[in-house]
């Protein structure tokens, strides 16, 4: 038998994907929030797409903040990019 995939929608274009092909924004129950790379980190979670438009757009729409029901720091913002950067580089 075949595992199910999990699927997630990006926040940014709305679309639904296989949950490994997005990033995962959390924040935690302490109200830190971080880039997730293991999709199993405890708290409220957020996908985007691996492309800089869908980052661009959610945050444009406040679609992220909305999502995780608070500010955004440039620090996080950062860090989502450099993973979408780095994906990105690994296609070439």
């Amino acid at each position: 038998m075949q595992r199910k995939i999990p699927i997630r929608m990006c926040i940014g274009c709305r679309e639904k994907k296989p949950k490994k092909q997005l990033i995962r924004v959390v924040r935690s129950p302490e109200g830190e929030i971080s880039v997730d790379l293991t999709g199993k980190k405890s708290g409220r979670g957020a996908y985007v797409c691996r492309r800089e438009a869908c980052l661009k757009r959610a945050l444009k729409t406040r679609a992220l903040q909305r999502a995780l029901g608070c500010e955004i720091s440039p620090e996080v913002v950062l860090l989502v990019g450099e993973e979408i950067a780095m994906e990105d580089e690994g296609d070439e």
